[in-house]
């Protein structure tokens, strides 16, 4: 079920409009314990080869174990231009197919973007978050806004990103000796929770399993849409 109805902007002004608007409903407080996770998602999007469709991939983890159940994949039409900082207006549409589908209970998502570190705080993985009512995490490969100092070299060390005297999440080492990735808030979560879920849910690669994954299948699903056989997954 979803907790907001999706609004298209019709203009870049009135996407601004929406994001200082829903910016004031993420929750950046909440702890998730062990104990009440069952299922945890990854949350992958991607344009299309010819850059008319949005690939969207959600993987499903049950919770302990890292057991995958599923990965869905759809594709959707773009309706909105390409601008940094709106690129959840095209985005979240496919998802939102994705998350309809969902016959499981999303106790905890794992977006591979922004979450309030976001110009107007209110990049994917929030604005994901309050659509969907999925408790959400920001793990994004690289920086947005803000600024962090680089961590120390082992896993699980961090530094704080500011952007205007504001924290706004953690560049966090989740593998010693690799690069860091960029955590910020979603939805719902604490961001000190925030951090321990994703150290959580890292093996053996630099993001965590189900980001990870998601983003794999999309970019199999992306190569496979460049050859003369198109893949079999749902579009809308």
């Amino acid at each position: 079920m979803m907790s907001l109805e999706w609004v298209e902007p019709a203009s870049f002004s009135e996407a601004r409009d929406i994001q200082t608007k829903l910016r004031e409903l993420v929750r950046r407080e909440g702890d998730l314990p062990d104990s009440s996770v069952r299922i945890i998602a990854g949350v992958d999007a991607s344009l299309s080869p010819d850059g008319s469709k949005m690939i969207g991939a959600v993987s499903l983890f049950k919770w302990p174990g890292l057991e995958m159940l599923d990965v869905l994949i759809a594709t959707k039409d773009v309706t909105f231009p390409y601008v940094p900082g709106y690129l959840s207006f095209r985005e979240i549409p496919v998802l939102i197919e994705i998350a309809k589908k969902i016959k499981h209970v999303v106790d905890l998502a794992i977006v591979d973007g922004q979450g309030i570190a976001h110009p107007r705080r209110l990049g994917l993985a929030s604005h994901l978050g309050l659509v969907t009512g999925w408790r959400t995490i920001g793990c994004a490969k690289s920086r947005l806004i803000g600024y962090a100092d680089e961590p120390y070299f082992e896993r699980g060390s961090r530094t704080p990103i500011i952007e205007k005297d504001e924290r706004v999440g953690t560049l966090l080492r989740t593998r010693t000796g690799v690069k860091p990735v960029w955590i910020s808030i979603g939805h719902g979560l604490s961001l000190v929770e925030c951090e321990r879920w994703i150290l959580a849910t890292t093996t053996r690669f630099r993001l965590p399993e189900p980001v990870r994954t998601s983003h794999s299948e999309a970019g199999k699903y992306r190569k496979a849409m460049s050859g003369k056989d198109s893949p079999d997954a749902p579009s809308s």
